[in-house]
């Protein structure tokens, strides 16, 4: 079998990889590195080209490509919608909070709270942030 055709089903199931591993963009990167080195196998490049070809376009397009594709695929605050939205929010305490509940006042929303943090507590007027929203409950810190 030719370098190139092999290089060639490498970077196919590379593909189908990451196909199948969604969120990560780790094995697409890794499949432009497997067509480099299947072009450079095609036009005749000794098999230690092929492997560096392949070893660099594996490191660069890691670490090029995909803080990039990650930075494109976070879902920006303000296209959030629902209790997604509401992560990062400020808040302000009207019942005592801390880790076994409490309630806070989110953007003119009364919502049940606990403290992120287990031993944290927030007296009445305290502003905090929305860490995270687990069912109805708001988890806040400072």
């Amino acid at each position: 079998m030719p370098a190139w055709v092999a290089w060639a089903i490498v970077s196919v199931l590379l593909a189908v990889g990451e196909i199948f591993t969604p969120g990560l963009f780790f094995l697409g990167p890794i499949a432009v590195a497997a067509v480099a080195a299947t072009a450079a196998a095609a036009a005749g490049g000794p098999v230690w080209l092929q492997i560096v070809i392949f070893g660099a376009g594996s490191f660069a397009a890691v670490g090029l490509l995909r803080p990039i594709a990650r930075a494109h695929l976070t879902m920006p605050r303000a296209i959030r919608t629902g209790a997604a939205a509401l992560e990062g929010a400020r808040a302000i305490v009207l019942q005592r909070v801390d880790d076994r509940g409490g309630r806070v006042k989110i953007g003119g929303e009364e919502w049940s709270a606990r403290s992120y943090v287990p031993d944290e507590e927030f007296d009445v007027g305290t502003e905090v942030e929305v860490a995270q929203i687990q069912g109805a409950t708001a988890l806040v810190y400072r």
